[in-house]
């Protein structure tokens, strides 16, 4: 890997055609607003990011993709621990007050070691649903979607010891569905991953990663082609991300003396203004991820910066 990036490990990369990184420091001494960071290793996070702006629409944001080491699913813990903090420093490094970890492969290998190399900056990151899953099912069996590493994470472990040891919990690990989002498109995998979750009784199922929420349309279908010949029960997908969100805003309020401007809002009418408070930042090929966010989050005006 290249020592791009100030010298923390990122790969350096061109940015979109004529633009150029705004100064970030510099606009937060300007707002009266914290800002937040937000990491992930590819575009994946902007689920978590679209549900932020839902409850924060005049916050100022910082959106960071590791696309050139996308994905973090099969490599090594320390790997990922490196990844997670040079991206984390680099969020601080851009005057980013709270740190989200819109990743739950990061967070399961690296979120208590960003919290101990950075103490005063406030972290929150990603875990599968496990317990509202638990409360959810009828049929005892609870399905979890999630890449290899999280699943294999001790963080993964302890929750389904706290909340579902009672219960029947298929692991299912899905990196195809990540590469899928990562690429764009539809997404055969999913009724291969699915289905046989929910022959096996599974009646709650986890989105355990970021990406996943993206696929919501295929996963929606795949359900209802299998409740017309097994109309047994009800099936809930319990995506994380909006509880995520409201955890990200009280941390944020507490971090701010309580200076937000918070209120529910569409986010196809979100204003161009609020847009451009989020400037996004890719470690890999800034026109392709202008792309993705357009299509994925369904707005017009983003501009994406190489780094």
């Amino acid at each position: 890997m290249g020592l791009g990036f100030g010298g923390l490990g990122f790969v350096s990369q061109p940015s979109a055609p004529n633009s150029q990184s705004p100064n970030l420091t510099a606009h937060r001494l300007q707002s009266r607003f914290v800002n937040i960071g937000v990491f992930d290793s590819g575009v994946g996070g902007l689920s978590v990011l679209r549900e932020m702006r839902r409850l924060m629409p005049n916050a100022d944001m910082t959106y960071l993709a590791d696309q050139a080491n996308v994905p973090y699913g099969p490599r090594p813990l320390s790997e990922i621990q490196t990844l997670t903090e040079r991206g984390a420093r680099w969020l601080v490094s851009r005057g980013c007050d709270v740190v989200v970890i819109a990743c739950n492969t990061a967070s399961a290998a690296a979120l208590g070691h960003v919290r101990g190399i950075f103490p005063s900056v406030p972290f929150v990151g990603m875990e599968p649903a496990v317990k509202p899953a638990a409360i959810a099912t009828k049929t005892g069996v609870i399905g979890v979607f999630a890449t290899a590493a999280t699943l294999k994470a001790a963080r993964f472990a302890g929750l389904v010891d706290r909340f579902a040891s009672h219960l029947r919990v298929i692991e299912q690990p899905c990196p195809e569905w990540v590469e899928c989002v990562e690429k764009g498109g539809t997404c055969d995998a999913v009724k291969a991953k699915l289905w046989p979750v929910l022959e096996a009784g599974a009646d709650a199922l986890v989105l355990g990663c970021t990406h996943f929420p993206f696929l919501q349309n295929e996963i929606d279908a795949v359900i209802a082609e299998f409740g017309i010949r097994n109309s047994k029960f009800e099936i809930h997908v319990i995506d994380p991300g909006p509880a995520v969100a409201r955890q990200v805003m009280k941390v944020a309020n507490s971090h701010s003396g309580g200076r937000w401007l918070v209120e529910a809002q569409n986010l196809a009418s979100l204003p161009a203004s609020l847009q451009k408070n989020t400037p996004f930042f890719t470690t890999g090929d800034a026109v392709k991820f202008e792309s993705q966010a357009r299509a994925l989050l369904g707005w017009g005006d983003i501009r994406a910066y190489g780094v």
